[in-house]
């Protein structure tokens, strides 16, 4: 593994290993109660007793941010799971049974690209209310149409391998080959195009929260820190800040670490055709 793709991977993992540090931490201690109001102390800037401040409540910024950190990985969770768990196994058998079964998951993918997650989540919030569970459908919707159609590009080519026309021969069928032999040799994609969309998922619920569809009071959410501060963005600039700058982190974090894990099979790949 090359320094460049050395670096990128320590720095990655540092970045995201910090923030899940963090999410995993807040659920047993907080520097400050994120339930409590100290109104004595409200939009105090960063000090040695609020690291970063204090909001209109009085309540410590940097406890919210924890606190908002697990929220964040817990909707990206559940909505790759919902993506991975239902469009991997679409995209296997569309690329297993090829005609009417790939026409219908591609066509079914078609339909979904159709409606971004937002309009989504407008649609899921009117009929069941916003919430964190509008995040995980409609991020987890949109999802699934990405791992099928990757799910079956990458599946494809296998068919015509020895090592599949030779399971064949021996009489497999189509659906344990898909299993035991197509899936775990196109698993790499499958996690790089994960970590993508991991970090997708956190933006979007970001930007859900932010415009009032997204995780609701009194969860802390980091999109919802960032639409209370808009009023207050010259009094307590930082209350815009470190939400801001924590989504770019994370974010920018998570993209590391994927790049740096496609490179190092992109070079695994390479040497294995020396």
């Amino acid at each position: 593994m090359s320094r460049p793709v050395r670096t990128a991977t320590y720095a990655g993992a540092g970045v995201t290993g910090l923030f899940l540090a963090a999410a995993l931490i807040s659920f047993f201690w907080t520097p400050h109660d994120i339930g409590a109001l100290n109104i004595g102390e409200r939009l105090q800037p960063p000090s040695p007793a609020y690291w970063l401040g204090t909001d209109p409540l009085g309540r410590d910024v940097l406890s919210i941010l924890m606190a908002g950190a697990r929220v964040s990985i817990a909707v990206a969770f559940f909505a790759l799971g919902i993506g991975m768990g239902i469009g991997v196994p679409l995209g296997l058998a569309a690329g297993a049974y090829t005609g009417p079964t790939d026409e219908a998951v591609m066509r079914f993918s078609d339909l979904v690209f159709a409606f971004p997650a937002l309009i989504l989540a407008i649609i899921i919030a009117a009929v069941f209310g916003a919430g964190a569970y509008t995040v995980v459908i409609a991020v987890g919707v949109f999802n699934i149409p990405v791992f099928a159609r990757l799910t079956r590009g990458a599946s494809l080519p296998l068919w015509k391998t020895g090592f599949v026309l030779a399971a064949r021969s021996a009489g497999k069928s189509r659906a344990r080959i898909a299993v035991e032999h197509i899936l775990p040799n196109i698993a790499a994609v499958l996690v790089v195009q994960g970590t993508i969309q991991f970090s997708l998922a956190i933006l979007a619920e970001a930007g859900l929260s932010y415009v009032g569809l997204g995780v609701q009071p009194p969860n802390a959410s980091w999109g919802r820190m960032l639409a209370e501060s808009q009023t207050l963005a010259a009094a307590a600039p930082w209350l815009a800040v470190f939400p801001g700058l924590a989504i770019f982190l994370f974010v920018f974090g998570l993209n590391l670490l994927g790049e740096s894990v496609r490179r190092r099979f992109d070079l695994g790949s390479q040497r294995a055709l020396l």
